[in-house]
C-alpha cells in the first residue's frame, strides 16, 4: 500500500482531543495528515509527520472531517416549488404536501428515483458531505417502500425504513390498519435493505403508542430506532426515543425541561435540522439549551422536497451559529462527530488514526469561515475513503 501525506494545512480539525487537550476539536495548527488505502494512519503537526510515498500541498488551507449528514429523504420524485412559493408569499396553499410527493414517487420508475438519489448525493459531496443517511417514506405501500430502500441501499450504507412517515392515503380511514401494515408485511419486505427504523411521532402523524409499536417491531427485526420528535409541538417523541435507546431524536424544536434532561442523561443524540425551520419560518431549536445541559447535538440538512430542500451542511452550520446559539466550534463538531454519533459510528466524523479517510480542504485558513462567510462555496477538495473525489 502507498501512503499519501496532505501537508501545509493551516488548521486541522481532528475531533480528537488527545491531540490537543485544550481543544474539543483537537485543533492542530501547521498540520499534516497521512492516508494509507482508505484510512487515516497519522495526524498532527507537520514537523513530526512521517515519510510517505506521495504528498499533496494543502496550500495553507484548513482541513476538516467530511460532513456526516445523518438525516435526509432523498428517494422521491416530483416538485413542490408552488407549495414553497405560496408559503414564502403568505398565501394559502391546499395541495397535498407529503401526499403530493407520495403520488409522484409511486409514479416514477426505478431509474428515475435512482438518478435523483445519485444527483443529490453528488451535490452533497461537492459541499463536503462524505456520509449521508437517507430514508424511505414517500411510497407508503409494501412494494413502494421496499423499492425505495432497495434503491437507497445502492447509494449509501445508512438506510432508514420510514414507512411510518404519515398514514398512507390508502388508509386514511383506518390508521390502526396502516400501523399493522407498517409493523407487519411492509416491515418484512423492507428490513433486509435497512439499518434503521424511524417514525414521525407528531400530532397528525403517529401518536406515542403507535410510534412505540413501530419502533419495537423494527427493533425485533434487527433495525435500530431513530425518531422524528417534537418538531411541530410538544409531544412524547423525545421521551420515547430515549426510553428505547434510539440513536437520535431528530428536530427537537419544542422541548420541555424533562425532555432536555432525558437527552442529557441518555445515549440518544439530539439532531437539529435548521434547514426545516429556515424553509418553514418556524421557531428555531435552542441548541444552546441542549448543549449547556450536556446533551450530544448533531446537525443535519433534512434534505427533502417539502420542508428543507437543501443538501448543504455549510448552510446549516451558518444557520446554527446565527440563529440557534451555537459557536462555530460547536457547529462544526455537530456536523461531523455529532452526525457520526447519531449514526453510532466511530470510524467517521474525525481525523485520527484508524478513522476512515474522509476529509475536506476549505478555501479558507480556518473552519470558522463556514459560518463567517455563509453562502460562499468554500470546499476546495474532498477525500472519501482515501480517494480524492473533488
Amino acid at each position: 500500500m502507498t501512503t499519501t501525506a496532505i501537508t501545509n494545512i493551516a488548521s486541522l480539525v481532528t475531533n480528537d482531543p488527545s491531540l490537543r487537550a485544550d481543544s474539543p476539536l483537537g485543533l492542530v495548527r501547521d498540520a499534516a495528515v497521512v492516508i494509507e488505502d482508505d484510512r487515516i494512519v497519522w495526524a498532527g503537526e507537520s514537523s513530526k509527520a512521517p515519510a510517505t510515498d506521495n504528498a499533496v500541498d494543502a496550500g495553507g488551507r484548513a482541513a476538516i472531517p467530511g460532513f456526516v449528514d445523518s438525516h435526509s429523504h432523498l428517494v422521491f420524485a416530483g416538485d413542490r416549488t408552488e407549495e414553497f412559493n405560496a408559503r414564502m408569499s403568505g398565501r394559502a396553499y391546499s395541495a397535498g404536501g407529503i401526499r403530493t410527493t407520495v403520488a409522484a414517487t409511486r409514479a416514477a420508475t426505478d431509474d428515475e428515483l435512482s438518478a435523483n438519489v445519485a444527483r443529490y448525493l453528488a451535490e452533497a459531496l461537492r459541499q463536503g458531505t462524505t456520509t449521508l443517511e437517507t430514508k424511505s417514506g414517500y411510497g407508503l405501500t409494501v412494494e413502494d417502500e421496499a423499492r425505495a430502500l432497495r434503491i437507497a441501499a445502492r447509494h449509501t450504507e445508512e438506510v432508514t425504513y420510514l414507512g411510518a412517515h404519515i398514514v398512507s392515503p390508502d388508509y386514511a380511514d383506518d390508521p390502526a390498519g396502516y400501523v399493522e401494515l407498517v409493523t407487519g408485511a411492509m416491515l418484512d419486505a423492507c428490513a433486509p435493505y435497512a439499518r434503521w427504523v424511524d417514525v414521525f411521532c407528531e400530532r397528525g402523524a403517529f401518536d406515542g403508542d403507535q410510534a412505540r409499536a413501530v419502533l419495537i417491531a423494527g427493533r425485533a427485526r434487527g433495525l435500530h430506532p431513530r425518531v422524528h420528535a417534537n418538531q411541530l409541538g410538544h409531544g412524547p417523541g423525545v421521551q420515547l426515543a430515549v426510553e428505547l435507546d434510539a440513536a437520535s431524536a431528530d428536530h427537537c424544536t419544542h422541548l420541555t425541561d424533562a425532555d432536555v434532561d432525558a437527552l442529557a442523561q441518555g445515549n440518544t443524540v439530539a439532531t437539529l435540522l435548521p434547514g426545516a425551520e429556515f424553509s418553514t419560518r418556524a421557531t428555531w431549536p435552542d441548541a444552546r439549551r441542549l448543549l449547556d445541559a450536556g446533551a450530544t447535538v448533531a446537525l443535519s440538512t433534512d434534505c427533502n422536497p417539502g420542508s428543507s430542500f437543501t443538501s448543504s451542511m455549510p448552510f446549516c452550520i451558518a444557520l446554527a451559529v446565527r440563529d440557534m446559539g451555537m459557536t462555530p466550534d460547536e457547529a462544526i463538531w455537530s456536523a461531523t462527530a455529532g452526525g457520526a454519533a447519531a449514526l453510532r459510528r466511530t470510524d467517521i466524523g474525525r481525523i485520527a488514526p484508524g478513522a476512515r479517510a474522509d476529509l475536506v480542504l476549505l478555501d479558507a485558513p480556518s473552519h470558522v469561515h463556514l459560518a463567517y462567510r455563509p453562502g460562499v462555496p468554500l470546499v476546495h477538495a474532498v477525500w472519501r475513503r482515501g480517494e480524492r473525489v473533488l
